[in-house]
């Protein structure tokens, strides 16, 4: 755990935000918890945000509440886009073309977890690896080219989680058919995540672009509806207890690490962010530590390549 917090005593808060008039961010996820915090925080400061939301009707109370709370001048918009589809995403990252010529920050927040039984999406995928990975994957491959546009950032929002399960991928079953396990996978599909924010760091270094960034973060033990989403029935019942406790911060403080690598100037890109306090839970935001499986560089690379191969993209670095 780092001793010093680059921010201060209080670490990273959005009050080093200034205005963001003119910059556009699209963020997935928007309908509650961090995802619905990070809009509104950005959208008080001026920002152009765009909402990728799965449930059309949950999307449409959200632009409703943050005009309520915010007011009718705000500049917020809804794509419909379902992570456990890449044809969805396909779709979701065309219209986000046609509504924006630039990203300054591609907010990657949308995630399922615990799921208690082994379920596939629409195109086969184990279904926590299939959003929380392939998805948000084959997201950053689309866009990636209104990110360079405007020298802009990826932001993938992680979890501690990674270092819960297996510390590596396990290619020789993607699918998890011999071993299921709610936590297993999620762990998995997190340490997924991250693992190509790494990759992708080297791969524009070595393309000489030095203007794109990329950042990966933790919320810490935030209060959200991600369990209550697809959690089982024990997990959400135990999650429910702790939520009433100190071991878990307000969701508006667990989108403070997305919000801050997607606009603090200079952040530095090696490192992974998020509540600095005891077991990373909770505490002022700054760099945590990231245990050396995450950047295995062997594993790294037949990972992206095998991400590649499966979303049928060719990122175009």
């Amino acid at each position: 755990m780092s001793s010093k917090n680059q921010f201060g005593k209080q670490g990273w808060t959005p009050d080093r935000i200034g205005s963001l008039k003119g910059k556009t961010f699209v963020i997935t996820g928007t309908t509650s918890g961090t995802g619905f915090e990070a809009a509104k925080i950005l959208l008080s400061k001026q920002a152009k945000v765009v909402m990728l939301n799965r449930n059309p009707k949950k999307a449409a109370d959200t632009l409703a509440t943050l005009k309520q709370e915010l007011g009718n001048a705000i500049d917020v918009t809804n794509i419909q886009m379902d992570l456990a589809s890449l044809a969805s995403v396909r779709k979701a990252a065309e219209g986000i073309k046609n509504t924006v010529a630039r990203i300054d920050a591609l907010m990657c927040n949308a995630a399922i977890a615990q799921v208690p039984k082994q379920t596939f999406t629409v195109d086969g995928f184990e279904s926590q690896l299939g959003v929380n990975h392939y998805g948000n994957f084959l997201l950053q491959a689309l866009l990636y080219p209104q990110i360079e546009a405007s020298n802009g950032r990826i932001v993938v929002v992680g979890s501690m989680g990674y270092n819960l399960g297996i510390k590596t991928i396990q290619f020789d079953d993607m699918n998890w058919d011999k071993n299921y396990s709610p936590n297993g996978v999620y762990s998995q599909s997190k340490l997924a995540q991250i693992m190509c924010v790494y990759e992708l760091q080297d791969r524009l270094k070595q393309a000489g672009n030095t203007k794109v960034k990329a950042y990966a973060c933790h919320p810490g033990a935030s209060s959200t509806s991600l369990i209550k989403t697809s959690g089982s029935l024990l997990t959400r019942f135990v999650w429910q207890i702790m939520k009433l406790t100190p071991m878990v911060q307000s969701a508006e403080k667990g989108a403070y690490p997305e919000l801050m690598c997607a606009t603090e100037p200079d952040l530095d890109q090696e490192g992974f962010y998020g509540p600095t306090g005891k077991n990373y839970w909770t505490g002022p935001v700054g760099e945590c530590k990231l245990e050396p499986h995450a950047k295995d560089k062997p594993v790294l690379e037949k990972l992206w390549e095998l991400s590649e191969r499966e979303t049928g993209v060719q990122w175009n670095l």
